[in-house]
């Protein structure tokens, strides 16, 4: 069903976790310290990452943000603070969705679940692409010819619903409904104004002249080209 990253210095915790989600069919990757979780995660497929935040030899904002320098796969972050700065933090440094401890595992259990639903609702059709720019729905990877192109989580949420969506004019409104995050993080026209500067910069060949993410003036956007799925 899918390969999940845990990484939990208590021992006792991690266990329990990966109790249950194997009998949910996951196939878990165990790990007790950052290093041990970059060695896994270069060597191994993986689909999901659950991260604590205090870690032995680091913490997971740390973590995340490495990841995030190499991939665009899934991160739920595990805190026993339950302080704005520390959520903030996390979404920050790119987490998709955290847990607070004390938690319910049902809680976890469901929020796992759905990630990998969105993940396996693709399984006959992993890639979207155009001409030689792919994204990958089971890591949410994106890729350029042989080159991954690195996205923040907002741009990979915006490229993903333009290339699903090509060839149609997609509203701001659309936009913004499609990067609110459930936990209510402000997004408005300057934030998808900026986003999607960013994106050209790092998918177009000539981001001032793009060819594939083309402004409609009054309304909002469209991916010009034709995008298939595979």
């Amino acid at each position: 069903m899918g390969n999940i990253l845990l990484l939990e210095d208590d021992k006792s915790l991690n266990r329990g976790i990966s109790f249950k989600l194997k009998k949910e069919g996951y196939k878990i990757f165990n790990a007790f310290n950052i290093k041990e979780a970059k060695e896994i995660f270069k060597s191994n497929k993986i689909n999901l990452i659950i991260s604590d935040i205090g870690l032995p030899d680091g913490d997971g904002f740390e973590f995340c943000e490495y990841i995030r320098s190499i991939s665009n796969v899934h991160i739920i972050m595990l805190t026993a603070l339950d302080q704005e700065v520390d959520i903030v933090t996390g979404y920050e440094v790119g987490a998709d969705d955290y847990i607070t401890k004390p938690f319910s595992l049902i809680v976890l259990i469901s929020k796992v679940n759905a990630v990998m639903k969105r993940i396996s609702d693709f399984t006959n059709e992993n890639q979207i692409y155009c001409d030689n720019l792919i994204y990958n729905y089971l890591d949410g990877k994106v890729t350029k010819g042989s080159n991954e192109i690195i996205l923040s989580k907002n741009e990979g949420k915006l490229l993903k619903y333009l290339m699903e969506n090509s060839c149609q004019i997609v509203t701001k409104e659309q936009l913004i409904e499609a990067l609110w995050d459930i936990d209510g993080n402000f997004v408005d026209e300057n934030t998808i104004a900026v986003n999607i500067r960013r994106l050209r910069q790092k998918v177009e060949e000539n981001p001032s002249n793009p060819d594939y993410i083309k402004n409609i003036r009054g309304i909002g956007y469209t991916f010009e080209k034709r995008c298939m799925k595979k």
